[in-house]
């Protein structure tokens, strides 16, 4: 990968981190007043105002928008619906270091289901990911201690969640851009959202929670835009490790705005977790440079 491309996923990765923050703060001020459903239904409905305003300014958008895939548009969206809501209550219950760092279980989850759902092989390193991970998971968790959390459980199965989107919107990916995977996001979401809504909760937003809002309805756009564009410009081996940034800035955040301790055992099971998956990637990057050289 030449130096301009690792440049623009440096540029890419910088807004989505910058992105998820802004979010995770936002969801903070936001609490007090809505519930997880009413923050989405927020973030939904400005994501469709704002992606219909882009077709406005660019007409041609508009082709992108079509019925080929709806029902992969619709299973990634009832699953990513359902784990986005899990994901916003645990950032209310659990201190963020935390959330994120157990959010990285994702891959792991993605390579059990890949031998469950798609039939691939458990290779001897994927094995190591999944073990290594587990026992991040353990570390961080402290399960059978006083320190032990419950609401840790429910980010384990939002990660989960999180993994069927990741391999139902790998398939999107092929056919489907960024602009459409977006904009049926917001669309199909949006009602999902509004059933467990307040119908006139906007009324509950006063001046401190405009500025929440605002960052939540605008980083919650932004950070797929720019997760997905990343992708798109670069080999995963350069955009994961940039992702894990994810855990020591949101832990800063966190101490500076909200006083949370700086737990040495949610770094050390993060860095178990991200042993495990920068180990698979480079196994699969080695074994895929062998597979192109015969």
């Amino acid at each position: 990968m030449n130096s301009n491309n690792i440049g623009r996923v440096v540029f890419w990765m910088t807004g989505a981190l910058l992105s998820f923050s802004i979010m995770a703060v936002s969801i903070r001020g936001l609490g007090p007043v809505l519930n997880p459903f009413e923050m989405l239904a927020l973030r939904n409905g400005s994501g469709v105002l704002m992606l219909c305003a882009l077709i406005a300014v660019r007409p041609a958008l508009r082709l992108d928008i079509n019925l080929q895939r709806i029902r992969l548009h619709l299973l990634r969206n009832v699953v990513h619906f359902a784990a986005q809501v899990g994901w916003v209550q645990s950032i209310l219950l659990l201190p963020l270091a935390t959330v994120f760092a157990l959010e990285f279980t994702t891959p792991i989850w993605v390579a059990l289901l890949a031998v469950v759902a798609l039939g691939e092989r458990m290779t001897l390193n994927r094995a190591a990911t999944v073990l290594l991970g587990f026992a991040g998971v353990l570390v961080i968790m402290r399960p059978g201690l006083e320190s032990f959390q419950p609401a840790a459980l429910l980010m384990l199965a939002v990660a989960a969640g999180f993994a069927v989107n990741a391999v139902v919107i790998k398939k999107l990916t092929a056919t489907q851009t960024t602009f459409a995977i977006l904009f049926w996001m917001n669309l199909i979401q949006l009602p999902l959202n509004l059933l467990g809504s307040d119908p006139f909760f906007l009324g509950k937003l006063g001046s401190a929670q405009v500025l929440p809002a605002l960052g939540f309805a605008v980083a919650g756009l932004t950070s797929h835009y720019c997760f997905t564009n990343a992708f798109r410009s670069g080999d995963a081996l350069v955009v994961v490790p940039l992702d894990f940034l994810r855990i020591p800035l949101i832990a800063t955040v966190g101490w500076l705005l909200f006083g949370e301790a700086l737990d040495p055992l949610v770094f050390a099971g993060a860095g178990l977790i991200i042993a495990g998956i920068l180990w698979n990637l480079l196994v699969e990057a080695r074994r895929q440079r062998a597979a192109a050289a015969e």
